[in-house]
Parts: C-alpha cells; sequence; structure tokens
C-alpha cells in the first residue's frame, strides 16, 4: 500500500438508498441577486456534547426555512441524533438531552441526509454560524463521507453591522432577542434556538433593505468588507 493510499481516509459504508439520495441532491447555489425577501433561507442551529469543533458531537438538529418574506412554519426541521455512548454532561445537561433521548435518536446519517435534502440549494444562516458550519462539516464528513458545500452567513456578525449604533459587548443570541424585545417562551433547544435565530434574522433582512441591501450577494459583499474595517480597527 503507498504512503497516499494509507492517509486518505477511508470511505463511509453506504447502503445505495443513501448513496442514491446523496447523487440527487441539488448543488448549492451562489449567493445571487434576487431580492433578500425572494431568497429562501434556512436558519439552522445544533446542540452540541461541546465546545470543541474537532472532539465534540452533534446531538440535535433545528431548522426552519424563511421564504417570501416570513418564516414558514410548514417547513420546520427536528431531530435528536442516535448517540448512545455520550456521556452526560454539562452541556448535555443545558439541552434536556439525558441519555434516554439519546439512545432513542435517529440514525447520524439518516438525519443529517434528511438536512441536506431540507436545506436544498439555500444558504444557511446561523447564530455563531462558524461553529455550526465547521461541527456539521466533520458530522457530515464522519457519517455520510460528505463535504458540506452550503453557504453561511453569521448572524451574530449581522446584527452589529447593521446597528452599528447599538454597543453590545460579545452579544449573544440573548443580548439581541433583548434588543429587539423579541418573546421567547423555550431556550437551548435546538428547533426553539432556530426559531428564535429566525425572528431576529427577519428583523435585520429588513434593516438590510432598509440600507439598499437587497440581495444576497450584495448582504455579503457588505458583510466582508464590515469585517476587514473590523480587523484593521483591531491592528490585525
Amino acid at each position: 500500500m503507498s504512503l497516499f493510499a494509507w492517509l486518505r481516509p477511508a470511505a463511509v459504508p453506504l447502503d445505495d438508498a443513501l448513496r442514491e439520495r446523496l447523487a440527487r441532491l441539488p448543488k448549492p447555489a451562489p449567493l445571487g441577486v434576487c431580492s433578500l425577501r425572494e431568497q429562501r433561507w434556512v436558519v439552522l442551529d445544533l446542540e452540541t456534547s461541546g465546545l470543541n469543533p474537532s472532539r465534540d458531537q452533534v446531538l440535535s438538529i433545528g431548522a426552519v426555512a424563511i421564504e417570501d418574506g416570513a418564516i414558514d412554519f410548514s417547513q420546520q426541521f427536528e431531530r435528536t441524533l442516535h448517540r448512545p455512548t455520550q456521556k452526560t454532561n454539562a452541556s448535555v445537561l443545558i439541552h434536556g438531552l439525558g441519555p434516554s433521548a439519546l439512545a432513542a435518536g435517529c440514525d447520524p446519517a439518516e438525519a443529517l441526509l434528511d438536512l441536506l435534502e431540507f436545506i436544498g440549494a439555500s444558504p444557511v444562516l446561523a447564530f455563531h454560524a462558524p461553529f455550526d458550519q465547521r461541527m456539521l462539516a466533520r458530522a457530515l464528513k464522519q457519517s455520510l463521507g460528505y463535504r458540506l458545500q452550503q453557504h453561511f452567513l453569521d448572524v451574530a456578525e449581522l446584527a452589529p453591522m447593521l446597528n452599528p449604533d447599538t454597543v453590545l459587548r460579545e452579544a449573544g443570541l440573548d443580548d439581541w432577542v433583548a434588543r429587539f424585545d423579541l418573546h421567547i417562551e423555550e431556550r437551548h433547544h435546538a428547533s426553539a434556538d432556530a426559531q428564535v435565530t429566525a425572528e431576529l434574522a427577519l428583523i435585520l433582512l429588513s434593516q438590510a433593505r432598509r440600507q439598499q441591501l437587497d440581495s444576497p450577494l450584495q448582504l455579503e459583499q457588505r458583510l466582508r468588507g464590515w469585517r476587514r474595517r473590523k480587523a484593521q480597527s483591531h491592528g490585525l
């Protein structure tokens, strides 16, 4: 065996049905010039066993679609993954995912493929999106041998960019929810957090339109410039 063959990770064994579903997935579309209202968005939240993307696992997934400028309650997604060996720790207790819930969860490959089909070609919004993106990418690679290609935008960056007069130091989701006086019935549950993030995202998309940012591409371009200015102001 060659060194390169030894270094190459083994293919994930999948049955024919899973391979066929993977092959039918649409290619994620680049951010375009359609209006923000016309764009279908998927708002995603993951509950994980911890905050280390190299070691921790995705335990549950919540997602909701924004379409025609509103949350589409007919397009909601929720899965708890089968993680019978997951030890109970502080993170797991916060999410309320006990051993029985994780033992009764869905097969990770099936659940993750269901999520990819739900997302389709749409861009993804998440609060602290880079973390969710890394965790999801690792889970997809491990369970499906699939490379995550979906485009992510970070709601935690959009909020301060669109609200420069609001000073919230290291603001979390709860801080922005309080800033806009949003009503929350539940938190620290993937589907509930996805719902709250979607409500916040709708406010931010409305603000973006008022600031003459009326396409996903314009929004991303403004975000890139905002990141550069922020890095320069910190001397990076």
